[in-house]
C-alpha cells in the first residue's frame, strides 16, 4: 500500500475519527486538543494515532489501523512517518505487551515505570492498576 497519504486530521473530521474509533477501539476517545494524524488509502481513513499533550511531554495513544487494512503494513507506514515528521524525544506510549516489539521497531525503547515524568507516571499507574498489561516506552532518535 505505497498510495498512502499522511497528515494532520483537518478538525471538520473530528467526527468520523469518533465514529471510527467507537466501532473499532471503543478505550480510544478523540479529543480536539490531541495532534491526530491520519492515514488515508484514496478517499478513506484507514489508519489514525493521537498524540496527546501531558504537561510538556506528550503521549502517543490510540493507534488504530481499520480491520480491512491490517497486515498490509500501514500501521509501519503510518509509524515511518511519525519519526520523520512528528515525534520528538519528549514523546512517549503505553503499550499493550504484544506490540511492544512494533513500538521498538520504530523508535520506541521499553523504560521502567520510575522513568516517566510524573504526569505520565500517574497515567501509567491508572491505567495498569486497572488492569491493563502495558510497557512503558520513551521515543528514542533511532538515527
Amino acid at each position: 500500500m505505497d498510495t498512502l497519504k499522511f497528515g494532520i486530521l483537518d478538525p471538520i473530521r473530528l467526527p468520523i475519527a469518533k465514529k471510527l474509533y467507537k466501532q473499532h477501539y471503543p478505550a480510544g476517545r478523540p479529543k480536539a486538543d490531541e495532534r491526530i494524524i491520519s492515514a488515508r488509502f484514496e478517499s478513506a481513513t484507514c489508519a489514525l494515532v493521537r498524540l496527546r499533550s501531558v504537561d510538556s511531554y506528550r503521549l502517543m495513544t490510540g493507534m488504530l489501523v481499520l480491520p480491512e487494512y491490517r497486515q498490509r503494513g500501514v500501521g509501519h507506514q503510518l509509524m515511518n512517518y511519525l519519526m520523520r515528521h512528528e515525534l520528538q524525544l519528549s514523546d512517549f506510549c503505553f503499550s499493550l505487551t504484544d506490540l511492544a516489539p512494533f513500538y521498538a521497531q520504530h523508535g520506541f525503547q521499553a523504560i521502567s515505570q520510575d522513568e516517566l515524568p510524573a504526569a505520565l507516571k500517574t497515567l501509567f499507574i491508572r491505567y495498569t492498576g486497572s488492569g491493563k498489561s502495558l510497557v512503558a516506552m520513551r521515543y528514542i532518535d533511532p538515527s
